[in-house]
């Protein structure tokens, strides 16, 4: 059952262009009159990395009193100012800062009393009234969140559960937020009511997994999540990192002493009550007399030698659960030495010691590795799903999969198998750490681990009868090491279920990728059947207008709408990385598609038609242009095996096909392309008439004379980063192949063009280049001396400074360069 906690709409704030800024118009075009009394309230959630702007303003129509929501979230508590706008502050709320964080979403209240004059804002539990505003009585209430007018410093938010209501006139409007797609919001009877730009539908994040960040170590590394301090960690020898998954902030410690266990595996567990971490070894192959266990102090981060006992094998893949209340930490299964284990070995902290626990009874649980651990404290029991072996835990007789679920009372140590599911699909196997929040059902990520590229999917299974779905879209994951592996952990104050992916190369280096997802997670038919929800959207604004006044009203109206949108498509303004150098118009033509910064595609009458490309059809169309473009196109199964993977082949099927016939037929509002299948596979076929922004990048880059093509080049790359905002790990390869071709031409090109003095032209290529490497420091000095030829002091300054920034926030360290020594 989908929760009213997935249905969000996210705002984008100051970090990203103006131009791409959430705005919210919460009556769009209609009068709503309120008499006597009136409320706002809804649900909100502020996120990094914006900390100041505008939450809302409180209009009515035909006076020039406007009222705002400041936030400002800079100090050390969160302050909210009800503003009466361009006049003073009537409300200052000074907040506990940790206290709504913690929260992660709070309640907001405005309520305006007409008869009293009156205003009351209510924030969590706290209530704040001013009084003598002098309120006109009716009201007619213009409503708008996020940029709206001259008003574009806006944070980063959220709402949820949004209403208006005045119980006395019942006039109450809910609106459920349950968009998947488009501009328009409708109320819970399915009413067409408000407009809104840039909007992120967070029903989305709900299905699609959102990549938050990678990192990398050179050396062996480990990973955990703290749930206490909302932290993922990666640490190796040497260096702790910390990424904050509420702030998204990066902290980066180098020991004072190193790690005194030699890392293999880089297995560990955190200690959440006395904020430690713990890294530990089960087996060295050589003789080893160092540590096998130290803990990590995460205050000081000093390290503490805690035991040098080593166990009879390495245990691979072992599952483990942690205790608090006991402080025990407790393994079980694993592989090594040619052997599969099932007995259960338990670190006591206080002892520094393992101890091999006995006198299970019950049901057999053969020896097996892979297999996905959790701890339900409710019943003091844990629970051991899946994984692979035999009975006899001899690597040579052969492994079989399993996919059964027992249970282990803690207090009787009674082993009870609770079913086992009869599979007939792909072999998978899950990862170790298992989500269980009641005694009904459970969560884990379950992959091929077999093949060296495949897909990480969420599944949900009952504990009951072994009944499950997947959730959610996939991960991708590179297994071909046996030293690669994946994690889920949940956090319910943040209510995102978070997946982390170590993925090794030779198995020292590792490079360690973070994935977030709404919670409640949903299943691709329910995300289908909120889409199928809003299809009318189109024939009740169609109504509205009509009903409003007569056809040639409507069609007069249509075509002032389309000059409009031509009109806004036609300039954008280039802000990369904090400096603002230069606004350029960005033409757009007929019959096109563009990859270069957001999305869009243009019909043969030039009209915007993005909005037929579902996230799902956006991603099937890139997959077979890239494959288009380097080969002879993507063959149905490897299509499948990316977009739909681990589905029933007969599902599959029918899902390609739903969905091909859905890309089809938006092509064929443009002309000059055609999608066609052939030898078993699909192709796009593309004539002159159509234009891509993406092939003829390509084309130029490749040409022989590239000087000719420059401002050609520049206006494709003006348009910002490729992809921009398209984050899904589907479309990294496409990505990488474009920037790894792309980048030195415009080294090369950026130097010639300063050699010839063309010093606007080498800022242009500079801007291209961050948008590849946002620290290349080439690029920064042939700005900063490009600027400086321009007399543009203060822009340089600015440039070094963001350059700065953002060099200390990904390395952790201070740009060694200073400003001078770059012109």
């Amino acid at each position: 059952m989908l929760m009213r906690g997935g249905l969000r709409l996210k705002f984008v704030g100051s970090e990203k262009p103006i131009d791409q800024r959430t705005s919210y118009n919460v009556f769009a075009g209609e009068t709503v009159r309120f008499v006597d009394y009136f409320e706002v309230e809804f649900d909100l959630a502020l996120h990094p990395p914006t900390h100041i702007g505008y939450i809302i303003r409180i209009k009515n129509e035909g006076n020039s009193k406007i009222f705002n929501l400041f936030y400002d979230g800079q100090g050390n508590d969160i302050t909210f100012k009800f503003n009466e706008e361009g006049k003073s502050s009537l409300i200052v709320a000074k907040m506990d800062k940790e206290e709504l964080q913690n929260l992660n979403w709070f309640k907001m209240r405005i309520s305006l009393n007409l008869k009293s004059d009156s205003v009351y804002l209510t924030i969590h539990n706290k209530t704040f009234k001013a009084g003598n505003l002098t309120l006109p009585n009716p009201y007619n209430a213009i409503i708008l969140f996020g940029k709206s007018d001259f008003i574009i410093d806006v944070p980063s938010f959220s709402i949820k559960n949004f209403t208006i209501r005045n119980n006395q006139d019942k006039k109450n409007y809910f609106f459920p937020l349950r968009e998947t797609e488009g501009n328009i919001v409708h109320e819970k009877n399915g009413k067409a009511t408000g407009q809104v730009s840039n909007p992120e539908w967070l029903m989305n994040d709900a299905y699609h997994w959102r990549y938050k960040t990678t990192f990398k170590s050179k050396s062996v590394a480990g990973a955990n999540f703290n749930p206490r301090k909302k932290e993922i960690y990666y640490f190796n020898k040497d260096t702790i990192l910390s990424y904050n998954l509420r702030s998204g902030d990066t902290q980066i410690n180098i020991f004072d002493k190193k790690c005194p266990v030699d890392l293999i595996l880089g297995t560990n567990f955190i200690d959440t009550i006395h904020n430690k971490l713990y890294s530990y070894e089960t087996y060295y192959e050589n003789p080893y007399n160092g540590f096998t266990v130290a803990s990590l102090d995460l205050n000081s981060y000093q390290w503490t030698g805690e035991s040098r006992e080593q166990l009879t094998s390495p245990l691979h893949h072992h599952g483990s659960y942690f205790n608090p209340s006991t402080g025990q930490y407790t393994i079980w299964g694993g592989f090594g030495r040619m052997h599969y284990n099932n007995d259960f070995y338990s670190y006591d902290m206080l002892a520094q010691k393992w101890n091999k626990l006995d006198g299970f009874i019950g049901d057999f649980l053969s020896p097996r590795y892979f297999s996905s651990i959790g701890y339900l404290k409710k019943t003091n029991s844990v629970y051991i799903f899946g994984g692979m072996g035999n009975e006899s835990g001899e690597q040579t007789v052969g492994r079989k999969y399993y996919y059964d679920l027992h249970k282990i009372d803690l207090n009787t140590k009674v082993i009870t198998k609770l079913w086992e599911i009869n599979w007939g699909k792909e072999n998978i196997v899950p990862v170790r750490g298992m989500i269980i929040l009641n005694d009904s059902c459970f969560y884990t990520l379950c992959y091929p681990e077999h093949f060296s590229k495949s897909f990480l999917k969420l599944y949900r299974f009952s504990l009951n009868d072994g009944k499950y779905e997947i959730l959610g879209d996939s991960i991708p994951i590179f297994s071909d090491k046996i030293t690669t592996n994946a994690n889920l952990y949940y956090d319910s104050e943040l209510n995102n279920l978070y997946a982390i992916v170590q993925e090794f190369d030779n198995d020292i280096s590792s490079d360690l990728k973070v994935y977030s997802l709404a919670f409640p997670p949903i299943t691709e038919e329910q995300l289908k059947n909120f889409s199928r929800k809003n299809s009318f959207k189109p024939i009740l604004i169609i109504l509205f207008f009509i009903a409003g006044g007569s056809t040639l009203a409507w069609v007069h109206f249509r075509r002032k709408k389309n000059r409009t949108n031509v009109k806004q498509d036609n300039s954008s303004i280039d802000v990369n990385a904090g400096n603002k150098i230069k606004t350029k118009a960005t033409n757009t033509t007929a019959n096109s598609v563009y990859l270069f910064g957001d999305f869009m595609v243009r019909d043969r009458k030039n009209k915007d038609i993005t909005y037929l490309f579902s996230a799902q059809l956006k991603q099937v169309f890139c997959l077979i242009l890239q494959y288009s473009t380097y080969k002879e196109g993507i063959s149905s199964q490897r299509l499948s095996e990316i977009i739909w993977p681990g589905k029933p082949a007969d599902k599959v099927k029918n899902s390609r096909g739903v969905t091909i016939n859905h890309l089809r037929k938006a092509i064929s509002e443009i002309d000059g392309i055609e999608l066609i299948y052939e030898k078993g596979s699909f192709k796009i076929i593309k004539t002159e008439e159509f234009y891509c922004d993406y092939s003829r990048c390509l084309q130029i880059i490749s040409s022989e004379n590239l000087q000719e093509y420059r401002d050609d080049l520049l206006t494709i790359l003006n348009r910002g980063k490729f992809l921009n905002r398209s984050d899904h790990p589907l479309y990294d390869s496409l990505k990488e192949s474009l920037e790894q071709k792309l980048e030195p031409v415009l080294l090369l090109e950026m130097s010639k063009c300063f050699e010839e003095e063309l010093y606007q032209m080498t800022i242009d290529m500079a801007n291209a280049i961050f948008n590849i490497d946002p620290l290349n420091d080439i690029a920064l000095s042939f700005q900063i001396k490009s600027m400086q030829n321009l007399k543009m002091t203060e822009e340089a300054q600015l440039r070094y400074q963001t350059f700065v920034l953002e060099y200390k926030k990904t390395m952790g360290k201070n740009y060694p360069h200073p400003f001078k020594s770059l012109y």
